[in-house]
């Protein structure tokens, strides 16, 4: 990097700079997974020395988990949102499965992976993954609840089969990133087993519903 180019990255607000190394971080990890996320990668992409960045950050650890909970906490909100105009939890719950099942979603399926991987060694990045976990198998139970109260659902344990839906979703996305098996059956396989633990007739999962149109 030449000094003129240094002297300019030199004249953004500290705010300006922090927001800018994060945007980065959140782009490269999307693009490559969150072991693209380095003090290197991101001072490349913001165009910066990898000094700076390190000034900004308390760590690249640090920098990692938040970058992971950035990531992930905007995919839940967008599924939450997306899963809002359905009027029966059984609708909601078989968008739920399709929507984190049809293969769209595999650059954040590697985030998830790289952070169960690299949350082995690192607690503060441990620690962010277990809060999303409980943030996405709290959305699930809303809707398992729900349906329960509507008398859609019947089960007296909706948190345990919450918490196995989102194992299976996480085993399976993680399958797909090596391509095993098609979307549709991987799909069907989770549809098929929730359907039994909700009381639910075979295949009342498998219609994907379309979201209903605004009212005018």
């Amino acid at each position: 990097m030449s000094s003129a180019d240094r002297k300019r990255a030199e004249r953004k607000s500290p705010a300006e700079r922090s927001a800018e190394i994060e945007d980065a971080a959140r782009s490269i990890a999307l693009a490559g997974g969150l072991t693209t996320v380095t003090l290197r990668s991101v001072a490349a992409h913001v165009g910066v020395t990898p000094a700076l960045v390190a000034h900004y950050q308390p760590s690249m650890e640090s920098l990692v988990a938040s970058t992971f909970t950035a990531v992930v906490a905007a995919e839940l909100a967008d599924v939450g949102a997306l899963l809002e105009p359905f009027p029966t939890a059984t609708e909601r719950l078989s968008r739920l499965i399709d929507t984190l099942q049809d293969g769209s979603r595999d650059d954040l399926t590697l985030v998830w992976v790289d952070a169960w991987s690299l949350g082995r060694r690192s607690e503060i990045l441990a620690a962010a993954v277990r809060t999303q976990m409980d943030a996405w198998e709290a959305l699930i139970t809303d809707v398992l609840v729900a349906g329960c109260d509507a008398g859609e659902f019947t089960t007296d344990d909706p948190d345990t089969v919450a918490w196995q839906l989102l194992g299976m979703i996480d085993g399976l996305n993680a399958q797909s990133l090596v391509h095993y098996r098609d979307a549709p059956s991987r799909g069907r396989l989770i549809a098929h087993a929730i359907e039994h633990e909700l009381g639910l007739p075979a295949g009342a999962l498998a219609a994907v519903p379309t979201a209903p149109s605004p009212a005018h």
